[in-house]
């Protein structure tokens, strides 16, 4: 079992570059590789916080990403994982039934939550029968009383909760959660759980977190993949002047916490590799 551990450390080593300023970056040869990094990333910090806090406090978005952490169901994780102290919330949801097609709830049921056993009370999903906005209040009103308790921690610098972990994807504009380009959510500083109800992708009705939450996070992980967001990696993470500074992806800037990009070749392939150091 040691010498498996050390053969992960040393392939996550050979991988792994750190950005002067954009936290670490974790580039992968395929999405196989990526998987397998990304559930031994959530493993340790599940561990880590569970041993320290006795929870697991994670926030999820929708997307591919989900399908990468399906090695989380896989020996040895579904069975080392203490799955019964995780409490899963969702970074951003969208106001649609649990088992229509759109639903984040359902992507993470079918791919995680009916394959381990999570708590079924510890899954925090939002009340999909009313509108975005009154969805919105219930959501932050809900996650308030579970700070109050401390299964999810406080900020050390602001009122804001301090997610163990939350897991981000980012499309091909930029957007992260359902904080997108040029959107007036963008400049939300004092609320938790927003709403919108004209999301330039469809369906139009969702909630998402702020970005003070999320930049609250103990970790913040972006998981992207494909050609199709290279230029966005790029904008999201190497130097390039005050052109993007509004990019979502570019303003997820944890103030205390860590922040890891989990990327494959061609998410990769445009970065600038004088920003790195090895």
């Amino acid at each position: 079992m040691l010498i498996i551990e050390l053969l992960n450390l040393l392939c996550r080593m050979a991988h792994s570059r750190v950005h002067k300023d954009r936290g670490e970056l974790r580039i992968h040869e395929n999405l196989d590789e990526l998987g397998t990094d990304l559930a031994e990333y959530i493993a340790e910090l599940s561990e880590a916080s569970v041993k320290e806090r006795g929870v697991f406090a994670i926030a999820v978005s929708g997307g591919s990403l989900i399908g990468l952490m399906g090695k989380l169901c896989e020996t040895p994780y579904n069975k080392t994982v203490d799955w019964a102290k995780w409490y899963i919330f969702w970074a951003d949801e969208r106001v649609v039934g649990k088992t229509h097609a759109d639903s984040n709830y359902k992507l993470v049921k079918d791919a995680l939550l009916s394959k381990v056993p999570v708590v079924p009370s510890h899954v925090n999903s939002i009340n999909d029968s009313v509108s975005a906005e009154e969805a919105a209040d219930v959501y932050e009103f809900h996650i308030r009383q579970l700070v109050k308790t401390r299964t999810i921690n406080v900020s050390d610098n602001s009122d804001c909760p301090k997610f163990d972990l939350i897991l981000l994807e980012m499309g091909p504009d930029g957007h992260v959660a359902s904080l997108f380009p040029n959107h007036p959510m963008l400049d939300e500083k004092a609320g938790w759980v927003a709403f919108i109800t004209d999301s330039p992708k469809p369906p139009p009705e969702r909630i998402t977190f702020t970005l003070p939450v999320i930049n609250s996070a103990s970790n913040v992980a972006v998981v992207v993949t494909g050609e199709s967001k290279a230029e966005a990696v790029h904008l999201a993470i190497d130097d390039v002047g005050p052109d993007c500074l509004s990019l979502p992806a570019r303003l997820v800037q944890p103030t205390k916490g860590k922040l890891v990009w989990f990327l494959d070749k061609p998410a990769a392939s445009k970065l600038d590799g004088s920003q790195f150091s090895e």
